[in-house]
């Protein structure tokens, strides 16, 4: 005998928005209350700004809890990569988890390098989890000013 399951039309939707945050990195979304809401860990990527002057590309990715020995960053085909891995916490005897909301895992981000760049300059900083990537202008690509007398 089957039951008679009541149909909610907002639920496809938070499927829906749960499955396009996984995409950019972000852990699903739960609602207060969500009764088939489970302990677990979801997957991620550390989340980047990219700034530009007229000395360099910097790119700034928020890293907490991930050591400076498991991030790798590497430039191939005019593409920079960062990948690494936050290790999970194993769970200590005596303490109760109610909600686990950090993701934890394997990562990897990847950037087209502009062309004006120069991608055998690259260099990079890490601290308090902060990982910052330096990408130097090239200095051949720089605009000169040329003073043009009118005669």
């Amino acid at each position: 005998m089957s039951s008679i399951t009541r149909w909610d039309p907002f639920r496809e939707l938070d499927e829906l928005q749960n499955r396009i945050s996984t995409l950019f990195g972000r852990a699903p979304v739960r609602k207060e209350g969500d009764k088939q809401e489970a302990l677990r860990v979801a997957e991620w990527a550390p989340l980047v700004d990219i700034t530009e002057d007229e000395k360099e590309y910097t790119i700034k990715a928020e890293l907490p809890d991930v050591k400076k020995d498991d991030v790798k960053i590497s430039v191939q085909n005019d593409v920079l990569s960062i990948t690494g891995e936050r290790k999970y916490e194993k769970e200590e005897k005596g303490k109760k988890y109610h909600r686990v909301e950090r993701a934890y895992g394997s990562f990897s981000r990847s950037f087209t390098v502009p062309e004006d760049a120069d991608a055998d300059r690259v260099s990079a900083e890490f601290k308090d989890g902060l990982l910052q990537v330096h990408l130097p202008k090239s200095e051949k690509v720089k605009p000169k000013t040329v003073e043009v007398k009118v005669s």
